[in-house]
């Protein structure tokens, strides 16, 4: 095993990038018309915009990691798989942060719903929590080095 490590950033690959945003809308799409038609309440129109905005967002990021690969943060050059070695390991390890915090929390969370919490209180709350822990898992990451 060796010690050195390198930080030469992976091959962007623009045609992978453009399948994979058309496959994603595909799935935006499909997902929104099913939910309008099927789903309850305002849920299609939740999809839709949740969806529209993280597309916007994945279309930004792989912008900046194309055109300005040396001003893109880690977040995106995770994002996009255009990173070096140490931003990959970065988000391997907020994702393992990630994983060992989320089977006690569902445990909680389940736990809460059968004494008769409201389930989609509990499961808001839950989406949410994770995505603080990841986001400040990432962040003492990048920040530790």
């Amino acid at each position: 095993m060796s010690t050195t490590t390198s930080r030469t950033a992976r091959p962007v690959r623009p045609v992978a990038m453009a399948a994979s945003f058309l496959v994603a809308s595909a799935v935006l799409a499909t997902g929104t018309v099913l939910l309008v038609r099927y789903g309850p309440g305002n849920m299609g129109t939740g999809f839709a915009v949740g969806g529209g905005i993280v597309l916007l967002a994945m279309a930004v990021a792989t912008w900046r990691s194309l055109r300005h690969p040396g001003a893109s943060t880690t977040v995106e050059r995770a994002l996009t798989n255009t990173g070096d070695e140490r931003d990959r390991r970065i988000a391997e390890r907020a994702g393992a942060v990630l994983g060992l915090v989320s089977l006690p929390l569902t445990g909680v969370a389940a736990v809460l719903v059968a004494l008769g919490v409201r389930a989609d209180a509990v499961l808001g709350i839950l989406v949410w929590t994770l995505l603080a822990v990841v986001v400040v898992a990432y962040a003492v990451l990048v920040r530790r080095g």
